[in-house]
């Protein structure tokens, strides 16, 4: 099955030859803005959500230390001006009912506090019939009260399928790029169907591209992952060994460092990463672009979770997958940081680009 290509590839990869290597010190992380900078900055909502009804409609819900604030629906996450939908007080909610509104690729919801910035929301789902798990990841607020921006980065699963309806749906958000994280086989059997002038950039997570590489003996990486996912209880051991592969492997460094390159260099428009089913190599992609920006692990768990919910599958994706890629991160760098550092190789520059791109507040 699909869902066992990477952990098969890592392990085939594996028997062939475990070759350790030492992770090397880079540049030194990004500077931590002042908190009273970012105190001040600081959009003034502590919440903030936008979920689309069974009929069509739209419920809107937030929290914030303002006395009022005015919803309007707007088409673009960067207009200013759209349909007015009321005012409501600074901790409150609206609901839009169905056909309030006319159709659109896409509704978002201008949060305008009587004092402080503005902050847009959406429904995160794009409802794609042929690409269920398309959804932004934009929409969660930071540790330090920075919020990431929608309608930028989008995640999925595979787009062979897309409608002309749906390729068009893409134009009409902005889509500009597209980064398939698949390996050869996947993206030849399936190839994507793209709207004309998105690029198409590949970031194969198990590719061989550059050797057999690991940072830690593969072989004991196998075997310490066998064991977690049986103490785990884990439903899928293949799984449960391909997530800390993701970041033992040395070919998927240059895959996440790709993606988060292209990612912070897209300027001119929305990019989507994806896999197949767009859980398990886009989870982890998406886990490293939250984490670099600032969410909670908490919200990283919960977006990767999601996938249970949009693909239809209860059983899609299970916590202890995702926590032991991050166990395994703390296993060869000792946090984070040292990963972004030292694993993917990513300058300071990158990831300010990033941070500066994706983040409001």
């Amino acid at each position: 099955m699909r869902t066992h290509r990477i952990a098969g590839a890592a392990v085939a990869a594996a028997l062939i030859a475990g070759t350790a290597l030492a992770p090397s010190a880079l540049a030194a992380p990004p500077a931590a803005a002042p908190a009273a900078a970012v105190a001040a900055s600081a959009v003034p909502f502590t919440s903030a959500t936008a979920a689309r009804t069974a009929d069509g409609g739209h419920t809107l819900s937030w929290a914030s230390p303002a006395a009022s604030v005015t919803v309007t629906a707007v088409t673009s996450p960067d207009a200013t001006t759209g349909t007015v939908l009321g005012t409501a007080p600074g901790t409150g909610s609206l609901t839009v009912p169905a056909g309030a509104l006319p159709a659109a690729g896409r509704w978002y919801f201008r949060l305008v506090p009587d004092s402080g910035s503005p902050l847009v929301v959406a429904d995160r789902s794009l409802g794609l019939a042929s690409a269920r798990n398309f959804r932004d990841i934009g929409g969660y607020r930071t540790t330090d009260g920075h919020w990431v921006r929608s309608g930028l980065v989008y995640r999925s699963g595979k787009l062979d399928s897309l409608t002309d309806a749906e390729q068009q749906q893409l134009v009409s958000q902005h889509l500009t790029l597209d980064v398939d994280l698949r390996n050869a086989m996947e993206r030849h059997d399936d190839p994507d169907r793209l709207p004309a002038g998105v690029a198409y950039q590949v970031a194969d997570v198990v590719s061989l591209s550059h050797g057999i590489r690991f940072h830690d003996p593969a072989l004991m990486t196998l075997a310490q992952a066998v064991a977690a996912g049986l103490f785990s209880g884990s439903s899928d051991l293949g799984q449960s060994i391909g997530y800390p592969f993701m970041v033992n492997f040395v070919g998927g460094d240059y895959a996440f460092h790709d993606l988060v390159t292209a990612v912070a260099a897209n300027t001119s428009g929305a990019t989507v990463l994806h896999c197949s089913a767009g859980k398990d190599r886009t989870g982890w992609g998406t886990a490293v672009l939250l984490t670099l920006l600032g969410v909670p692990r908490a919200t990283v768990e919960a977006d990767f979770l999601a996938s249970n919910q949009y693909t239809g599958n209860p059983e899609a994706v299970e916590l202890s997958w995702l926590r032991a890629a991050f166990d395994e991160v703390d296993h060869l760098y000792g946090d984070f940081d040292s990963y972004v550092r030292e694993g993917l190789k990513l300058d300071s520059a990158t990831v300010d680009a990033l941070r500066a791109k994706l983040l409001t507040g």
